[in-house]
């Protein structure tokens, strides 16, 4: 099959699209016939060998952690599922292999609404486990007023729905040009930055709950002052977290939070609802993932980066 592949960590220069063997679907997963999938920072840190001794992975590796395609392996002790579905669903990085593939095998999935694109759906696995991690860590729930630094990003695009949906108050910080965006999906928008608490205190008088952190900017000296308290801030990107006393959620490697794989059919439900979306940046053709990966690590996109096959 064709899969994005890189034999050598390094910069984006050293993906290419190459014949690798097809996996299979074993016991508890399913294989599908991917028709789009997602591209993520992790992607990118995965791929510069900023994370090899967290996630050493066998080169050559397929990146990628999250499709949506057509079910035609159903490995034993599934149920639930047959060939033909359409769902969206993550992979396991590190033992089956990575989405930006021909065929991908899913270690968790749900079934794909149809109010979802293909491309959307390619693009949301990944996004809504983490954020529902993290939600979850967080406890996040009704009367809970919750601060996402990153809201237009792609984890903070989905958290500030899930959130909305829970019944939390959120704020979410990002640049001017995106307010009115990260507004339409359900949080007050401010702009991130020096004088932060003045602009929090302006729109919540009472200040913030918890904190959510999605933009790994430095910014957790700040954020914990805004919370009152380390505990009450979770990053999902500063690699400082520890010095700071804050929680860095992850979902591999040492210290990794469990997977909140039940997020993915929560995310489905709501989508068929009209309540959930998944913003998409841009979509790039496998071919021309180097300039995605590219793109992602400006640091200055919105929503989600996805390739198609």
């Amino acid at each position: 099959m064709r899969a994005l592949t890189f034999s050598e960590y390094g910069p984006a220069s050293v993906l290419e699209v190459a014949e690798v063997p097809e996996p299979h679907a074993g016991p508890g997963h399913i294989r599908v016939r991917v028709r789009a999938s997602g591209l993520t920072p992790a992607d990118c840190r995965l791929r510069s060998g900023r994370f090899r001794d967290m996630v050493p992975l066998r080169l050559p590796h397929v990146p990628g952690m999250d499709a949506a395609g057509v079910v035609d392996e159903v490995g034993t002790g599934v149920t639930g599922v047959w060939p033909g579905d359409e769902v969206f669903g993550i992979v396991d990085v590190a033992e089956l292999g990575g989405a930006n593939a021909e065929y991908a095998v899913l270690a968790a999935w749900a079934l794909k609404p149809d109010a979802l694109s293909w491309e959307q759906a390619g693009g949301a696995a990944g996004n809504v486990e983490t954020a529902t991690r993290a939600l979850d860590r967080l406890k996040v729930d009704t009367g809970t007023t919750l601060l996402i630094e990153g809201a237009a990003g792609g984890v903070g695009t989905v958290a500030v729905q899930l959130a909305a949906a829970r019944g939390a108050t959120v704020i979410g910080t990002a640049g001017a040009h995106n307010h009115r965006f990260v507004a339409g999906l359900g949080a007050t928008p401010i702009t991130y930055g020096p004088g932060l608490g003045e602009r929090i205190t302006a729109v919540a008088p009472k200040g913030v709950d918890v904190v959510l952190d999605c933009a790994g900017s430095g910014s957790l000296p700040d954020l914990v002052d805004l919370a009152g308290s380390p505990n009450r801030v979770v990053t999902i990107a500063d690699m400082n977290a520890a010095q700071y006393g804050v929680h860095h959620s992850r979902s591999a490697g040492p210290g990794a939070d469990p997977q909140a794989v039940e997020g993915l059919a929560e995310a489905a439900a709501l989508a068929g609802q009209g309540r959930f979306t998944v913003p998409v940046a841009a979509t790039f053709p496998i071919e021309n993932a180097a300039a995605a990966h590219q793109l992602i690590e400006t640091g200055h996109t919105w929503g989600k980066i996805v390739l198609t096959l």
